[in-house]
């Protein structure tokens, strides 16, 4: 019903910027709210930021505040997330997630989950 896809993750040196794109589609009544976990090798999944459908509030993981923005674009399609300042530690599988409750995609419970892309931080 719904499909997420993230893109722009790669290989970049320690104090460098990314910035994820994840781009939605299916059918949709309402734009869920959306957010950004990841999971490195051995790790559990940690949340990193989340969005609500207007993009008018956001949420960040303590390990990134700061650092990381989330955003919406205009047409609410798209969910990014500028990485800046990047740190080795922040080397792992970014996903993007949806539901139809913030609360469920605050918690890591979201409905919906992109296939990840991998962010690799170099010292």
């Amino acid at each position: 019903q719904v499909q997420l896809v993230e893109s722009g993750g790669g290989l970049v040196q320690a104090g460098g910027a990314l910035r994820l794109s994840c781009a939605v589609s299916g059918r949709t009544i309402n734009d869920y709210p959306m957010g950004w976990f990841r999971q490195a090798p051995g790790k559990e999944r940690e949340f990193v930021a989340a969005i609500d459908w207007s993009g008018s509030a956001t949420y960040y993981g303590d390990s990134v505040k700061g650092r990381f923005t989330i955003s919406r674009g205009n047409a609410k399609n798209t969910v990014y997330l500028q990485m800046n300042n990047l740190k080795p530690e922040d080397t792992a599988v970014y996903y993007c997630a949806a539901d139809s409750r913030l609360s469920q995609v605050r918690s890591g419970e979201s409905d919906y989950w992109g296939q990840g892309t991998q962010v690799t931080v170099s010292s």
